[in-house]
């Protein structure tokens, strides 16, 4: 055993939903103590940075009831099983925006909460952006404002903190440093 690991002697699963599912599992610790982790068990998700021809960035802004509160984020959404995250990336693009896109280039991977849950976000590019005739196809529960904004607008949605979650912060950075590697 690697002298971090933790050796999984028990689990049990309190809870099964439409999302999530959340397991306490029992472990051996590296010193040989015991100890219990509970652990968030998710499907993985998508994330799409998009920028327009006129250099905006594509928005939706909806409400988040964990927050209680409205939040602007880029476009995501949760993978299906055996959905293949690009195709899912275009599906949650077209979905919340109305957008297409002739490209679909990924450029990262990563966990949301490490600590607790085993999310992992894949992270998209969209290019070549075109709008669909009429409304985007939201799911039935799902009700989102898309805006279009610049970099410079997004910046200041961080310091008043409407961009307020980690892909999409993350995503103005990629932004800012792409246009900083530009000049």
């Amino acid at each position: 055993m690697d002298r971090l690991e933790e050796k999984t002697i028990g689990s049990k699963e309190i809870f099964s939903g439409k999302i999530i599912s959340l397991r306490v599992e029992e472990v051996e610790l590296p010193n040989g103590k015991t100890s219990k982790r509970e652990i968030v068990k998710h499907p993985g998700a998508v994330a799409v940075i998009a920028v327009t021809d006129e250099k905006k960035i594509v928005l939706v802004e909806q409400y988040r009831k964990a927050m209680e509160r409205v939040m602007v984020e880029i476009p995501a959404g949760k993978l299906e099983k055996g959905e293949d995250p690009s195709e899912c990336a275009r599906r949650e693009l077209e979905e919340e925006t109305g957008y297409e896109c002739r490209e679909m280039e990924w450029l990262i991977s990563f966990y949301t909460s490490p600590g607790f849950a085993d999310e992992i976000v894949h992270l998209y590019i969209a290019k070549g952006l075109s709008k669909k005739e009429g409304a985007a196809a939201l799911d039935e529960d799902e009700f989102v404002n898309v805006e279009e904004i610049t970099l410079d607008e997004a910046l200041a949605y961080v310091k008043e903190k409407k961009i307020y979650d980690a892909k999409t912060a993350y995503a103005i950075q990629y932004l800012q440093l792409q246009e900083a590697l530009k000049k």
